[in-house]
């Protein structure tokens, strides 16, 4: 007859969930770029980045109960929603991250994260018409053996279908790697608990060195023909500057941001209740806000 798991597998199946919905919790407006922005403007103040908002929201931000402060969530979920990202992607925080390696579960939640974030790009890139198929067949081999793959067990595939399946190709390779080669790792360094996962130098979840390879081709090659593209990049110059000048209209008129983030610049400072107040913002609310204080579009 079908049994539950062990009460350990049934609590980090809900801490990897529970990670995984919340992990996005510390974004700015404006996503990555905002973050640069808020992480530049806050440089004499402790930084900023997104995982270790994402924490402090749960942990301080958020009042809901009256004894104190945050959502009283386990050290498991905690631990996920700051380190679900390589200490490498943000050297500001490298030095105050203990030397091991987070829980299965939020390595997992890192790479997941960036198969998605890296196959949306392309769907866009291709559906702006600022990419092309026959472009990324000839400079990217990620993309040139899911094709590949692609033409052999389907033939011929309408336009959008067959884009379609090249993408989703892309991401089964590379989950399909990730498995394989975590299994692997994971046996050859004989971890038998989530606290010898925690105890090891580098993650156990990863891609093969090939696939790695492959997936920075790729990279490269998104910012060179997506990001820094005028099309898309001149909305997020425009962006990074509506950030920047709210933040600087705050810090000139603090009580603005309201009593519950004043109320935290007594403890805090301001210009971290400041930092928190923008990045609590959705994007349309920051475009708002600025149309409603500055009242001129920046140049």
């Amino acid at each position: 007859p079908p049994r539950s798991p062990s009460l350990e597998a049934q609590v980090a199946n809900l801490a990897d969930e529970i990670t995984y919905y919340s992990h996005d919790l510390g974004h700015s407006p404006f996503g990555h770029k905002g973050e640069t922005v808020l992480d530049r403007l806050m440089k004499d103040y402790g930084g900023f980045e997104h995982n270790r908002q994402s924490l402090r929201v749960v942990e301080c931000l958020e009042q809901k109960y009256p004894g104190f402060s945050g959502l009283n969530l386990t050290w498991e979920v905690r631990e996920g929603l700051a380190k679900h990202a390589d200490p490498q992607d943000c050297p500001r925080w490298r030095h105050k991250l203990p030397p091991r390696s987070p829980s299965l579960e939020a390595q997992v939640a890192n790479l997941a994260d960036e198969i998605t974030y890296y196959s949306h790009d392309l769907d866009d890139g291709l559906d702006s018409g600022l990419l092309s198929e026959a472009q990324l067949e000839d400079k990217v081999g990620l993309w040139r053996i899911a094709t590949e793959e692609v033409r052999a067990n389907h033939g011929k595939l309408p336009d959008e279908c067959r884009r379609y399946f090249i993408i989703r190709c892309i991401i089964d390779m590379q989950v399909h790697d990730v498995v394989l080669t975590t299994e692997k790792q994971i046996k050859r360094s004989g971890v038998g608990s989530t606290d010898e996962v925690r105890m090891q130098a580098k993650p156990l979840v990863k891609y093969s060195t090939e696939r790695r390879k492959l997936n920075q081709d790729l990279r490269r090659f998104l910012y060179k023909n997506l990001y820094f593209n005028p099309v898309v990049n001149e909305p997020h110059i425009r962006a990074r500057r509506i950030l920047e000048e709210l933040f600087n209209y705050y810090m000139a008129h603090p009580r603005s941001i309201g009593k519950t983030a004043c109320k935290r610049a007594r403890r805090d400072g301001w210009p971290r209740a400041i930092c928190d107040y923008l990045a609590g913002m959705t994007d349309r609310y920051a475009l708002q806000e600025h149309a409603h204080l500055i009242g001129r579009s920046p140049v």
